[in-house]
């Protein structure tokens, strides 16, 4: 199946909005209340494909290229969790959204709790995949290093095959998940002039963060999350590299009002590997059913 049969069908758009300045690539569906999909550290909008016309059935999802990724401009600027979150809130305003739900796959999951601590009048709901504000033990830490060293090598070398292994650690069954189109996706974005040099840096801010203690006590702690005043989905994974269901767990106990769903056969992308289960625990959650 390919990402243009998950679409067809569907009437959908892909377009820009200028997110103060940010020239921003937003693919979106459906109709009602919006909830927002946002991808992980060096993803893009096709993230969430497998999901839109299941969710564009009961709503309007809209999928983003976060800023320094996809399609979105790439500015020559200091990256950061600040710069992220921001573009985020800008982005909203110039879609004229007034209140959102959202929810994003790790570094979304991340940037979709700080939004929600950052604006909780803006933020309806939302759903946490595979990402949350959490320390990391030293197995942790040891596949966040993983994904670091197969991002620097997709983004510098730009091969099929070493996108194709950077893409394979985010799913359990990656000879049957990672397809030919979706490495060809991600092989284009990258081979953009200067992204994979961007791409990089946002990687060695994000991922590298959550392993250096000091980052990770400000931007990646739980107890942050104490914060969080809106309904809370956590969808985690038993193949979860970098933290697992148990620990995810223990983490959610921050959150006052959350519950969880672990999927049994994926990895990092269980919206990608299992898009059934996803999409049902997820609408079910976002209209109350």
């Amino acid at each position: 199946m390919t990402m243009w049969t998950e679409l067809a069908g569907l009437p959908f758009k892909q377009t820009f909005y200028d997110a103060k300045g940010i020239r921003t690539r937003v693919i979106e569906a459906g109709e009602g209340e919006p909830f927002i999909f946002i991808h992980g550290t060096g993803g893009h909008a096709e993230t969430f494909l497998r999901n839109f016309k299941a969710h564009a059935a009961k709503m309007r999802v809209i999928s983003i290229d976060a800023i320094g990724h996809g399609y979105t401009d790439a500015p020559d600027i200091e990256y950061s969790m600040e710069v992220l979150i921001e573009h985020i809130a800008n982005l909203v305003d110039a879609m004229g959204l007034k209140q959102v739900s959202m929810g994003g796959v790790s570094m979304g999951g991340m940037l979709s709790c700080w939004y929600a601590i950052k604006y909780p009048e803006r933020v309806k709901k939302i759903t946490l995949v595979t990402g949350m504000l959490m320390t990391r033990t030293d197995q942790g830490k040891g596949d966040l290093q993983d994904a670091l060293k197969r991002t620097a090598r997709a983004t510098s070398e730009l091969s099929r095959d070493a996108v194709r292994a950077r893409l394979a650690w985010l799913m359990h069954e990656p000879g049957k998940s990672v397809t030919d189109e979706l490495v060809d996706v991600r092989q284009a974005i990258y081979a953009q002039p200067g992204r994979g040099a961007v791409l990089q840096r946002i990687a060695d801010v994000v991922v590298g963060g959550v392993i250096d203690d000091a980052w990770a006590k400000k931007w990646s702690n739980p107890e942050a999350m104490r914060a969080i005043k809106c309904p809370t989905l956590v969808v985690w994974t038993r193949h979860n590299p970098g933290l697992t269901a148990e620990r995810a767990a223990e983490g959610m106990k921050c959150i006052p009002d959350a519950r969880m769903v672990v999927l049994e056969n994926s990895g990092h992308w269980p919206h990608w590997e299992e898009p059934e289960e996803f999409d049902r625990h997820n609408i079910a959650f976002l209209t109350g059913k």
